[in-house]
């Protein structure tokens, strides 16, 4: 594999669909939720599926957020207490999540919730399936998640408002998630797959999106660069992606703050490292122009 194909995230994303909330946020009813599902391209140039059926997702809602109209607990509030895990879908989607790529989603879930704050959301899956370019299939074991899910901490917790709602990014890890046995360098070098799940939460309200296109000119007119390299970095986090066919490209989840970002893709050179500041629940846009490396003529 090239040394530019870094792995990069598939990620699952829980959607809460928002609007503004006021000062006093109402925790005594319902908010909508929508749960979707997105991915990252998997840069495994031997691979052409990553199959994985999710059968059920729940969230917990912490201890203490269920208010009742007197702020009096009820029989039913206090048995909620003793189980707060929420019930966000149930049912088997099979999904290949190389399909899922650059802000493409899959809808999950779309209802309403008990208003309050969650802090821990549980995967399910099973399924697991990972196919090669030649036919070759491995089907993989799940280590405890299809009997306990996967679980994924949400912090800060994330807040449903009576009436309101509020977004979640779960990134699903490959580079640490698929781990490929043998030698992953040379044709045929893979002869099989372990599967440790990773999955990090973004709270939406918290974090932003980067876009934008990479391209180069040919005779004075743009075209874009299919498989760039887009990476966006600080000292804490380090996300990447790369460009569709058309050389767009889009990274969502992104903690708010400041980053760094470079584009790269072989015989192109190097973007310079540009600076970028992303805003919760905006979108930062960042196109690159490269430059085709020069032709060295010559030699023994």
């Amino acid at each position: 594999m090239k040394t530019n194909l870094i792995f990069t995230l598939l990620a699952c994303t829980l959607f809460l669909t928002t609007s503004c909330f006021d000062d006093s946020p109402n925790l005594n009813e319902t908010g909508r939720l929508r749960v979707q599902m997105v991915d990252a391209p998997f840069p495994f140039d031997q691979v052409t599926e990553a199959n994985v059926t999710v059968f059920k997702i729940d969230a917990r809602l912490k201890e203490g957020e269920i208010i009742t109209e007197d702020d009096e607990a009820t029989d039913e509030d206090a048995e909620e207490m003793d189980a707060p895990f929420v019930v966000l879908m149930e049912e088997e989607i099979p999904l290949n999540l190389l399909d899922l790529v650059n802000g493409t989603t899959a809808s999950l879930a779309d209802l309403e919730v008990p208003a309050g704050t969650y802090d821990l959301v549980r995967v399910y899956v099973k399924g697991i399936n990972v196919v090669l370019t030649d036919g070759t299939e491995y089907d993989l074991k799940v280590p405890s998640g299809a009997q306990t899910g996967i679980k994924v901490f949400i912090n800060p917790g994330l807040t449903v408002v009576g009436g309101l709602s509020a977004d979640l990014l779960l990134d699903f890890d490959v580079s640490k998630s698929f781990v490929a046995k043998g030698n992953t360098k040379i044709a045929g070098g893979i002869n099989g797959f372990n599967f440790k799940p990773v999955i990090k939460a973004s709270n939406m309200s918290t974090a932003g999106t980067l876009k934008g296109n990479v391209s180069t000119l040919v005779e004075e007119t743009p075209l874009g660069l299919e498989g760039a390299l887009v990476e966006i970095f600080n000292e804490t986090d380090t996300l990447t992606t790369f460009s569709d066919i058309d050389g767009n490209y889009i990274i969502m989840g992104i903690p708010a703050g400041s980053y760094r970002i470079t584009a790269g893709l072989e015989t192109y050179v190097q973007s310079d490292t540009l600076s970028a500041e992303v805003n919760a629940a905006n979108s930062t846009v960042q196109d690159f122009l490269l430059e085709a490396e020069p032709i060295v003529e010559g030699g023994n």
